[in-house]
Formats: C-alpha cells, structure tokens, sequence
C-alpha cells in the first residue's frame, strides 16, 4: 500500500510539472505572438524626397528638379510598409521648389510663368492610397483632384520609391504649360525649330519606414 501511495503521488508530481511546462510553452508562445503583432512601421517624415522630370522640345529633352519641403497633415502606422503609407495625407510648399539650374533663371520662371498662373498656387496636396497591393495618390492642384497611379520597388522592408506619370491635362493646367512655353520660347525650341512643352510630368517619391 505504501508503494502504491508513493507511485500515485510521483505521477501526480509529473502530471503537474507538465501541464506547468505547457504553460510556460502557451506563454512563450503568448508572448512571441504579441511581439509580432506590436511591431509596426511608421514613415520617417525628414527622410521622404519628392522629384520630378518635366519635357521641353519636340526630341522630349528631360528637365529634373525636386520640392525641398513637404508637410504631412496625417500619417499612420502599420504592420506593414504600405499599410502604414496608407491614407498618407501631405501639402507641397511651391515655393521649396530647387531645378538646380546654374543660371539661377529657370525656378523663378516656373514660379511665376507656371504655378503662378494656376489657382491656389502655393500648395500642391495629395493623399497616398493603397488598394490590394496597388497603390496611387490624389494630387490637387489648380482646384482640381485628380489620381495617379504608381509603380514601386522595394529596397528591403523599409524603403520604397515610387513612380508616376502626371498629364497636366487632366488637372485642366494646360494654360500654366503654354505660359511657361512661351515664357521659355526659345528654351524649348528644338532642331526642328518647333517650341514645345510637354504636359506629361514623371513624379518620383521616395520614402524611409521604420519600426516601431
């Protein structure tokens, strides 16, 4: 009887020791879930840059320039890179506009001859959007809202460009294009002798995440 007793209260022993090991396991597990679900990205608002290429003749001559400045209104964070870009929302100062031009001639021309023939000229505002993996942003410019598609690639988890191709058509700005043309007659002359501005606009962004 006495060796009866003594096997019941070892198997107790070991019944308890491993449903406390299977619950240390559940709370390990617990733990390493929570961590996954708390970890999250967030945009490095200072790292963000903002491009552009416009086109001048008829060969399509590429002008490059940049925005220095870009306020975000709204940003959020995510479990992943494009879900925390989404519902970005930011306003571009126009006035931060830099083309590197060595004549110093080129930015106050844009300034005045282009932006400065549009409505609301001293902001350009837009929302980035991102859709089953596809995304795209709302510009608004000349009081009108209009969406641009994107391609991107990503460079590890965190940092991703984006390209897109702007028609200042669609934004109803083709005055601000001839304005600026003829302001640039001879700029934007070609071989061919013909003056010309394109309306098509490349527009790159690129973005730093980190985690949280």
């Amino acid at each position: 009887m006495k060796k009866l007793a003594i096997t019941f209260v070892s198997s107790l022993f070991i019944v308890f020791a491993s449903c406390k090991d299977a619950k240390k396991g559940e709370e390990s597990k617990n733990v390493d879930t929570t961590s996954e679900i708390t970890e999250m990205f967030s945009l490095v608002q200072d790292s963000t840059k903002v491009s552009f290429t416009a086109y001048k003749t008829t060969d399509k001559v590429p002008v490059g320039g940049k925005f220095q400045k870009i306020n975000f209104t709204k940003t959020n964070s995510g479990t992943t890179s494009m879900e925390a870009l989404n519902d970005t929302q930011f306003s571009i100062p126009v006035s931060s506009l830099f083309t590197n031009d060595p004549t110093g001639t080129r930015d106050p021309k844009l300034l005045e001859f282009f932006f400065g023939v549009l409505k609301d000229t001293e902001l350009i505002s837009g929302v980035f959007k991102v859709e089953n993996e596809k995304s795209s942003i709302d510009i608004t410019l000349n009081g009108e809202t209009q969406n641009i598609p994107l391609s991107y690639e990503m460079n590890g988890n965190n940092k991703i460009t984006f390209n897109g191709v702007m028609d200042l058509e669609n934004w109803n700005a083709m005055d601000a294009v001839a304005s600026i043309n003829k302001a640039c007659e001879v700029l934007h002359t070609g071989k061919d002798g013909v003056s010309k501005t394109w309306s098509e606009v490349a527009v790159k962004a690129e973005v730093l995440l980190a985690k949280k």
